[in-house]
């Protein structure tokens, strides 16, 4: 994914925020890291905390009394801020001894303060995947809720994102939800450079009337992925998108699914419509989504 025109690797890059999937994450961008030979680096964002300013509450119980209060949360913040510095240090301390032990050579940190998404562009003309977290810390007791970025993230990045889900377990199979659509067919090309799914084989399952366009493109897409060293088998199902993907990746025991996004035949609601949510929420093995 995101091959480098100028033959330098590029980096896997990792996004940590000390929630409970942070191991997973870990372990899923050291897999994608030593499977594509890339250096990988952990990434962790400080998002600034707001404190109230006088106009907001000095109305209320009186100018001295809001000074005095706002010069402790101050005081509060600034401490809070340098123990999250500090615990973010350890953390990424802790994820690059765990990638290292799982193999990987080339491993570095970085920590920034600032929004996410603003840190991901930043580093997005560098980075070959991005790996992140279906949770975010605020979602620690849920295990099937989204991170309140992960859908903004999905939108905005055109770098491969893979979404870590749960415990990581090395993917043996994959497979693509494929439509059709010039978008799907431009993510077929990119898989088709990239040697992440090389090692496996794969299936391109399109959910749609069995007719002979349908059939052309499927094969064709097969064929591409076929000439460049994949082995992979085409599905055509009926149905419900989201139901015959999901039921598709239990019988043949699906490691990791790589979806696509902003198609334009039947599919484009999946990718564009709250089906997406539905399907990474639901998922129990990590997503590779593509734009």
């Amino acid at each position: 994914m995101n091959e480098s025109r100028d033959g330098d690797k590029k980096i896997i890059t990792a996004c940590i925020d000390g929630s409970g999937i942070t191991e997973s994450i870990i372990d899923t961008a050291a897999w994608a890291s030593n499977t594509v030979g890339a250096p990988l680096k952990f990434l962790h964002v400080l998002e600034k905390a707001t404190t109230p300013s006088v106009e907001d509450r000095s109305g209320a119980i009186g100018p001295g009394s809001v000074t005095h209060l706002l010069d402790e949360l101050t005081e509060l913040d600034e401490k809070r801020g340098k123990l999250a510095m500090e615990l973010g240090k350890h953390m990424l301390e802790d994820a690059g001894l765990r990638a290292r032990n799982a193999g990987v050579d080339e491993v570095s940190s970085q920590q920034r303060h600032g929004d996410l998404l603003e840190a991901l562009k930043m580093c997005e003309d560098d980075t070959r995947i991005f790996v992140i977290g279906r949770l975010g810390e605020d979602h620690e007791n849920h295990s099937h809720k989204l991170g309140a970025h992960l859908e903004s993230l999905v939108r905005a990045i055109h770098t491969p994102i893979m979404v870590a889900v749960g415990h990581f377990a090395t993917p043996e199979s994959f497979m693509i939800a494929y439509d059709g659509s010039r978008t799907a067919n431009t993510a077929i090309a990119r898989i088709a450079r990239s040697t992440l799914l090389k090692s496996m084989p794969g299936h391109v399952v399109m959910i749609g009337p069995e007719n002979d366009l349908n059939q052309h493109n499927l094969k064709k897409a097969t064929a591409t992925l076929s000439s460049s060293g994949h082995d992979v088998h085409s599905h055509l199902r009926q149905g419900n998108v989201v139901d015959e993907l999901a039921a598709f990746r239990e019988e043949h025991d699906i490691g990791l699914m790589v979806m696509g996004a902003y198609g334009h035949s039947r599919m484009r609601e999946f990718f564009v419509g709250s089906n997406t949510s539905k399907m990474i929420s639901s998922s129990v093995v990590p997503l590779l989504l593509l734009r």
